[in-house]
């Protein structure tokens, strides 16, 4: 498993959708660890971290994060995850409440109900499975980047992603539904979106009805690429989130 972690405080653990890797989460890292003890990582099979010997599956992933954490001494965290990562940080609070602060979810979902996003996760599923890695990573990285630098970052680690590994990701996506028990959680969440990500907000309304304790933020002009396009706004909600909820 590969992971960076940087700064000392409060720490918050991000968490990357599949082909890309913890470079998406650059301006977090950079920006964030001034403040908080910021722990990015790359998922089995993707970016630095090596291929998985079993079945990916989100409590897989969230086991992966309980060790990171055990191997930094880190008791609990706030968890944020990034598009289909965000069903991760959802599944994190729910099965290790003892290691939880609260969550962040930045686009995220709780379950994929709608055809636009059964049809997308369909085709990451599709094009995985017959090892068409480099076109995923081409266009995951040229819709994320904000740079022609950040391209170049995501892109070379996208294309590193074992193709056995990111289809999991994609399928285990496609199915898991986490709905019906949001109304467990009751940590604090803070549901971002962009504004012009009009698919999502759907998705975000369904997770603030389901969670007491919840805030549901729309970051203006931007659609899903939140964590690169609009880092700035981010960290800055991210700042305020978990400041107030010390």
């Amino acid at each position: 498993m590969h992971y960076i972690v940087q700064g000392k405080g409060t720490p918050i653990i991000f968490i990357h959708p599949p082909i890309l890797s913890g470079v998406n989460f650059k301006y977090q890292l950079d920006e964030l660890s001034k403040y908080f003890t910021v722990i990015i990582f790359d998922i089995r099979g993707h970016g630095k971290s090596q291929p998985s010997t079993q079945t990916l599956t989100y409590s897989l992933i969230v086991e992966d994060m309980k060790k990171i954490m055990d191997h930094l001494g880190v008791d609990k965290a706030f968890v944020c995850g990034y598009s289909t990562g965000g069903s991760i940080a959802l599944e994190f609070l729910l099965t290790a409440p003892e290691r939880t602060l609260g969550g962040i979810l930045v686009g995220g979902i709780s379950e994929v109900n709608t055809w636009q996003l059964k049809n997308k996760i369909s085709l990451g599923i599709a094009l995985a499975k017959v090892g068409a890695i480099s076109t995923l990573a081409f266009s995951i990285a040229w819709s994320n980047s904000n740079t022609t630098a950040m391209f170049w970052k995501l892109l070379r680690d996208a294309k590193k992603a074992n193709k056995k590994t990111a289809e999991e990701y994609y399928r285990y996506s496609l199915t898991y539904n986490c709905t019906n028990q949001l109304q467990s959680i009751p940590f604090p969440v803070l549901l971002v979106y962009g504004a012009e990500d009009k698919d999502f907000h759907s998705y975000g309304r369904l997770i603030h009805t389901n969670l007491a304790n919840s805030e549901f933020k729309l970051i203006p002009k931007v659609k899903h690429q939140i964590p690169t396009k609009t880092h700035k706004e981010l960290n800055n909600l991210i700042k305020q989130f978990i400041f107030s909820s010390k």
